[in-house]
């Protein structure tokens, strides 16, 4: 391994998708850098999340690169839930719980993640999970236009699969909001289902 970059955003499964569509995927256990909030993406705890954890993403990068372990930092997603479902399709975005996260490799460790967080004076987790059978699409464009989408998939793909909610929905920005007109945004949706 020494010598070559890992990039987590080759793995098909966790970032493919195509728009339009709602493929049926498994995926595997993942390791995630995670900070958690509520309320809207556009509030102060969501930001304050972000500017806490991609420093330490790049001092654990940095750390494993040291120890001829590079990789990709891999872009930004969050699991996105509510007491009640119907507050993301309604728009109640002070309703809104979430986990913003950034994927590590299966090599770092909770002590690697420690240690950036003491170098950089933030507070981050080291969390991992195993979605399992999962609903994922591409979806293109403004985040605010992702209701009609989630509504096909909650009212017609998952009942027509005798599917429910397993965990909370996942979302994957495979662009920068900061650097991409909102109508080229590309943003995988992820949906972990459990049988009815």
């Amino acid at each position: 391994m020494t010598g070559s970059k890992i990039d987590l955003k080759r793995d098909a499964s966790f970032y493919g998708g195509r728009a339009g569509v709602w493929t049926r995927v498994t995926i595997p256990p993942a390791r995630y850098l995670a900070r958690e909030g509520a309320g809207a993406p556009e509030a102060p705890a969501y930001a304050a999340a972000l500017a806490a954890l991609y420093p330490v993403a790049y001092g654990v990068k940095f750390a494993c690169k040291g120890a001829g372990l590079d990789f990709v930092v891999p872009p930004l997603s969050a699991q996105w839930w509510s007491e009640r479902r119907d507050a993301f399709v309604a728009g109640r975005r002070e309703e809104w719980r979430w986990r913003a996260m950034i994927r590590m490799p299966d090599f770092v460790t909770e002590e690697m993640v420690a240690a950036a967080c003491a170098a950089k004076g933030q507070e981050v987790a080291l969390v991992e999970f195993a979605e399992g059978d999962c609903f994922q699409t591409l979806h293109l464009g403004p985040y605010s236009e992702e209701g009609p989408v989630l509504a096909e998939l909650h009212d017609r793909v998952m009942p027509g699969a005798g599917m429910t909610f397993g965990l909370p929905h996942h979302e994957i920005y495979l662009s920068d909001p900061r650097r991409v007109a909102a109508d080229k945004l590309r943003t995988i949706l992820r949906q972990p289902v459990v049988p009815v």
